[in-house]
């Protein structure tokens, strides 16, 4: 999960196998021509670049075909507040919120690179009073290749409230995700999180990072090549449990952010990871409330091969 003083947009691409050599900045700027080649440049200096999981200082790097490409850029969001009409994953509302199920795949807001077809555009939609609340309403967010639940707020009461607890930490989020290599026990970490100090594409564990703390119980394992994790989380920073599951040596498979080449062996085109249960207290009526989301197809098609493979 990021939090929302945290504007960054993350791209993935993986490079033609029969295109013809050239420089990485070049190659950026025709795939995100939303951004300049000078821009690009800068970019890549500061190490918000990766090939094949490799930091790339040099905007004159020469991209191999079947290369991998992961840059991630931080721009404050343009601010568009533009309706757009798409139907939404409700899976409750009343006068005061809603939850949704979001798929793998949706930006929630408007932010450099994506300045339309997000989740916040198709809420404003959906209720025009949402234009009265801080981005529409939205509480919290998801990375944009995470799927699962969210709670956005339809009055300034219920916003109040829900900011409230996120900051106090009673909204309980827990996460199912599938790590590589065998996790045998449960275990804890609290380790801080902040910006890596020489790939500006990457958070890391650092020393005066904000604290961040997440609960790993295994609930499947497959050998010795993955297994199947519930994360419960006492903080939100940004990228958080695949910051803190990379830390334990076990990367999230399809990341190839924070993993190695053993993420990048099974046929997913996101990281694995999904927001599936979300408790919290409703902000006006005070009952507790929790929902739940299982795993969606192309998970639930990991965890089939997984097995098949024993």
């Amino acid at each position: 999960m990021e939090e929302l003083d945290d504007y960054r947009t993350e791209y993935h691409w993986r490079v033609a196998s029969d295109a013809s050599f050239v420089r990485l900045d070049k190659w950026l700027a025709e795939h995100a021509p939303e951004f300049s080649r000078s821009q690009w440049q800068r970019w890549i200096r500061d190490g918000c670049v990766l090939v094949d999981g490799e930091p790339v200082c040099s905007p004159k790097h020469t991209l191999l075909p079947g290369a991998e490409v992961v840059a991630a850029v931080t721009i404050e969001p343009v601010c568009v507040d533009r309706p757009e009409p798409r139907i939404l994953p409700v899976v409750f509302e009343d006068d005061h919120l809603l939850v949704l199920d979001k798929p793998a795949g949706w930006v929630v807001h408007p932010g450099a690179g994506h300045r339309s077809g997000t989740l916040m555009n198709w809420l404003l939609a959906y209720d025009a009073a949402l234009s009265n609340l801080p981005r529409a309403g939205i509480v919290h967010r998801l990375d944009k290749e995470t799927s699962g639940l969210m709670v956005v707020a339809k009055t300034p009461v219920a916003h109040q409230q829900l900011v409230a607890a996120l900051a106090a930490r009673t909204i309980a989020r827990r996460y199912w995700a599938i790590a590589v290599g065998r996790i045998e026990r449960k275990t804890t970490v609290a380790a801080p999180i902040g910006r890596h100090p020489t790939q500006r594409v990457k958070m890391a564990v650092v020393p005066h990072g904000k604290p961040a703390v997440t609960h790993v119980t295994p609930l499947e394992t497959f050998g010795d090549t993955a297994t199947l994790v519930q994360c419960d989380l006492e903080s939100g920073r940004t990228h958080q449990i695949r910051v803190h599951l990379a830390h334990l040596g076990h990367p999230l498979i399809g990341d190839p952010l924070y993993g190695n080449a053993k993420v990048r062996q099974w046929p997913l085109a996101r990281q694995a990871l999904h927001a599936s249960r979300l408790t919290f207290r409703h902000p006006v009526h005070d009952e507790t409330m929790t929902f739940h989301s299982p795993l969606p197809d192309d998970l639930a098609e990991l965890l089939h091969t997984l097995r098949a493979a024993q």
